[in-house]
């Protein structure tokens, strides 16, 4: 057996031939790994699916109900518990006009020193919360039936025609790209309570919504008219209207409906265009180049309760 000798090392010939194999072979195995891109997975993951659901799936309500079993829940009687200081609405409403809470700042002056934004007691205990007559979750239902029928993305534009204090609006702002969520409401409570509690409290002041006060559907706050919605909807506000101002509305935003694509939904009935018969209603809507799609009834999730909604969409330019 050859050996080679140096300063006191011995290594034989076949011992040297198999490490430079091994070295080659696992050089080799590198140089292809780095040159090899690995293989694409196309397969859905709880991320992907998530990013396009907008309703809850019968997975999530699986899932949560296995929560509440798991940990052993059951509903109890909703009395005040023992806690830092639990008060009903209005005795939050009561401690905040004469003691302003349980820790605060004395004097009017030290106090706009260390609140960026005053807001009024009625709209930190939320009573405007209790106006539409339902719970105020019901507005998570009416976002995910719109989105959904509508095939929205983050970067559509959206206009609401009474979003109120934003018990719907909410959710769009939050789903949807900076600025791309317009409303027009009248109501001055109703528009204090969006702008100086339920954007900041949600932390959605940075979407920056255009919300404008404004009444007989005036749009011209809106933009030029080159603005083009994939959705406007109205929830319950054209029970409140005269005939003839819903129709100068619908006049108006024609124009706004991206063709095709873009869909007009109005809730609970359309006495406007069956008040003028059958005919002449369609005969109307397809002279501003739109065109009635059908009715469709929408459940609540968390609630004993339904919201039946017309569809309209534009089919032709105006």
């Amino acid at each position: 057996m050859a050996l080679f000798a140096s300063k006191g090392v011995v290594i034989s010939v076949p011992v040297l031939v198999l490490s430079v194999s091994a070295a080659a072979t696992l050089l080799f195995f590198l140089l292809f790994a780095s040159s090899s891109s690995p293989p694409s997975c196309s397969c859905p993951t709880l991320a992907n699916r998530n990013a396009e659901r907008v309703s809850t799936s019968a997975e999530d309500i699986d899932w949560v109900k296995s929560q509440i079993v798991a940990n052993g829940l059951h509903m109890q009687q909703n009395i005040l518990r023992k806690g830092i200081n639990p008060r009903t609405r209005q005795q939050q409403l009561e401690d905040l006009i004469h003691y302003k809470g349980i820790s605060h700042y004395e004097g009017e002056q030290e106090a706009n020193n260390h609140t960026a934004l005053p807001c009024p007691g009625e709209l930190l205990v939320e009573e405007h919360h209790s106006n539409y007559g339902e719970p105020w979750a019901g507005g998570r239902d009416v976002f995910e039936f719109l989105a959904e029928s509508a095939k929205l993305k983050p970067d559509s534009k959206v206009l609401e025609i009474g979003c109120g204090t934003l018990r719907v609006g909410l959710h769009f702002i939050r789903f949807l790209n900076p600025e791309h969520f317009h409303c027009l409401e009248r109501d001055e409570l109703s528009l204090m309570a969006a702008l100086r509690y339920e954007l900041p409290s949600q932390g959605l002041l940075h979407k920056r919504p255009l919300i404008v006060r404004g009444e007989d559907m005036d749009f011209s706050k809106f933009g030029p008219d080159g603005t083009m919605y994939s959705l406007i909807y109205a929830s319950a506000v054209f029970l409140h209207m005269p005939d003839k101002l819903v129709w100068t509305g619908l006049e108006r935003l024609a124009s706004r409906l991206k063709p095709l694509e873009g869909r007009i939904f109005v809730s609970h009935n359309i006495k406007f265009c069956s008040r003028l018969g059958g005919d002449e209603c369609t005969k109307r809507l397809n002279g501003l180049g739109l065109e009635y799609r059908g009715k469709h009834i929408h459940d609540s999730l968390l609630f004993n309760h339904y919201e039946i909604w017309f569809e309209f969409r534009r089919f032709k330019e105006a």
